[in-house]
């Protein structure tokens, strides 16, 4: 494996333009110093928001207003991104923040004054033709009135933007920029350079010394800070804690799932029926020994290739073939889009130094929606590729179909249309070969999918339930405590075949989704959803449905316009029960049986 290169060295071709947002820094540093002023003009709204035509005036102003910082924010964001260490960019994105909760704070008490109207005038600004383009944002802030407060307070509050977000930014600064794990070496004494961003590749690989190496030593960096960690998960919990109670939620749980109008009840179903079918994961932590060979297996095992040799590298012309063959079925239009997209520089695509880990897609209403990848040429780096440009696919549809205050789809739905890229990607390259020894490594994938993102995620919710609910009952969130809860959560989920190796105790600290309390809950719901959405625009691709695709594109184009389980519902998913959670680890079943089956001829 290649040493890392320094941004600079890069090959432009494999990397997002960011010069559709500014042509350069100068340029963003001109609008910022523009912005500066707006929190004086926001704030001369006060007092006048009793009548439909100042309610409109000022969210048009609020609306034109986001999308400028938006802009902003993104861009800043992006440059940080591509080189954690670099302080300009760091200095650019503080910046940013600190004109973001300016306006919030200068903004606060538009809320209030709003739900401090008596309910007639409320309805009457809400129901007004002038007011009809932000109806539905106007009826949902209706529904918060019991969870706003005053203007005094609401100001208080988002002046503490900066300071609030403060765990989770020192988290990613230590992991990202600080955290140095220096190199290991493989069976043949070779050495390997191990970073967050190439952790998991080091992990896929065959050569099982360097992966136990790896894996002890990436977990021995966080392991030696994880007292810095546990207090900015602490922090973080606590902040959240504070924040539901203020807002008379009964628990910061309640408070985040209540965000998006779903029901707690939508989390609890998704951890009980999968604790109902955790045997089939211990079924598959059985094949995955068996087909190793090892006696015992081990949290460094588990994204080993069951099949020697089956780790072939696709170059990124290869993986892009292998996007637009498996996104077919979703029409020539999307396909379209999609092409434009690889060729339109939204996506950055390999590792250099100091490049954050991991992948994403961001953006903004005014921008392209660009792709992170770390891209690795491993098929599961191909399978991130796809994951993303469904993301971005839907952001792409929502901006285009939606005005901006409806653009953003709510993180209850955000991780669907990702996964149904990457189901249709695994049924296309199982279609292509009958080969056992290929069906098998397609099959696995398949079978890593529903382990990473159902029972995993689903583990990570657990988690975090878990560990809100003590600090709400008083218990300080230590080192020990922490550790303590994942351990056991992780014995739970991987069964007594499965070593609980001391090192994956601290694997918490390395997850920044848990900085967005009671997010990762969605990636299961969404896979699910997925699994039926994708069987059913392949069923219809194969001429035995009808309607699927385009209600599952009328979905994609509908931003926030509606409630996330009532736009899952236009696709054809309701989970406001648990049948859809049942429905796609059914199919988890039906994938290990066959996956069972090849191995038994093996």
């Amino acid at each position: 494996m290649e040493p890392l290169k320094e941004r600079s060295k890069m090959d432009p071709a494999f990397m997002w333009d960011l010069t559709k947002m500014y042509a350069s820094d100068e340029d963003w540093e001109r609008d910022l110093e523009a912005l500066k002023g707006e929190a004086e003009k926001i704030a001369s709204f006060r007092g006048s928001l009793h009548t439909p035509e100042n309610v409109k005036n000022y969210l048009d102003y609020e609306t034109e207003l986001e999308r400028k910082v938006e802009l902003l924010d993104c861009y800043a964001a992006l440059r940080f991104t591509e080189d954690t260490r670099q302080e300009k960019a760091k200095s650019m994105q503080a910046r940013a923040m600190n004109l973001y909760v300016a306006l919030m704070t200068a903004g606060a008490y538009a809320e209030p004054e709003l739900l401090s109207l008596e309910q007639e005038l409320l309805e009457e600004i809400t129901e007004s033709p002038l007011t009809e383009e932000y109806r539905v944002l106007l009826r949902r802030l209706a529904d918060r009135k019991k969870h706003t407060l005053t203007t005094a307070e609401e100001t208080i509050i988002a002046s503490f933007g900066e300071v609030l977000a403060a765990p989770g930014e020192t988290a990613h600064s230590l992991e990202d920029s600080d955290m140095v794990f220096g190199s290991v070496k493989d069976g043949e004494g070779s050495d390997h350079e191990v970073s967050g961003s190439n952790f998991v590749f080091l992990e896929s690989q065959e050569d099982r010394v360097l992966r136990k190496n790896a894996f002890e030593t990436y977990y021995a960096g966080f392991k030696g800070h994880i007292n810095t960690f546990a207090s900015t998960m602490q922090a973080n919990v606590k902040r959240e804690a504070v924040t539901a109670s203020l807002r008379h939620y009964a628990s910061s749980r309640e408070m985040m799932t209540g965000a998006e109008r779903v029901p707690v009840k939508v989390y609890d179903n998704l951890i009980e029926a999968v604790r109902r079918h955790l045997p089939d994961m211990y079924r598959y932590v059985r094949l995955r020994r068996k087909l190793l060979g090892v006696d015992s297996l081990h949290f460094y095992d588990i994204y080993a290739p069951l099949v020697k040799g089956s780790q072939k590298i696709y170059s990124f012309d290869e993986a892009k073939e292998m996007l637009y063959e498996a996104v077919a079925p979703l029409g020539e239009d999307y396909v379209k889009a999609v092409r434009e997209g690889c060729a339109g520089g939204w996506i950055d695509v390999y590792p250099n130094k100091g490049k954050r880990g991991g992948a994403f897609s961001s953006g903004c209403y005014d921008s392209e929606p660009y792709i992170m990848l770390n891209y690795t040429g491993t098929l599961d780096s191909v399978s991130t590729l796809v994951h993303e440009m469904g993301h971005s696919m839907h952001s792409y549809l929502s901006r285009r179909n939606q005005p901006p205050q409806y653009a953003h789809y709510t993180l209850f739905v955000a991780e669907v249309a990702s996964t149904v890229n990457e189901n249709l990607l695994v049924e296309h390259l199982l279609e292509q070969t009958e080969d056992p020894a290929e069906r098998l490594s397609l099959l696995n994938q398949y079978l890593e999918n529903f382990k990473g993102t159902v029972y995993r995620q689903t583990m990570f919710a657990e988690f975090e339930k878990q560990i809100h609910e003590l600090s709400e009952q008083g218990e300080a969130l230590t080192p020990q405590a922490l550790c303590g809860v994942y351990g056991k959560l992780v014995e739970d989920y991987f069964g007594p075949d499965m070593v609980i190796d001391d090192e994956i105790r601290y694997e918490w600290a390395r997850i920044p989704h848990f900085y967005t309390p009671f997010y990762v809950y969605k990636y299961a719901t969404s896979y699910s959803a997925a699994v039926a959405l994708s069987e059913g625009i392949r069923a219809e691709a194969q001429g035995r449905a009808r309607g699927n695709v385009k209600n599952y594109l009328e979905f994609l184009s509908m931003g926030c316009s509606k409630d996330p389980l009532e736009e899952l519902q236009h696709a054809g998913v309701d989970l406001s029960t648990a049948a859809p959670i049942d429905a796609a680890l059914d199919k988890f079943a039906s994938v290990l049986d066959e996956a069972e089956k090849i191995a038994e001829k093996l």
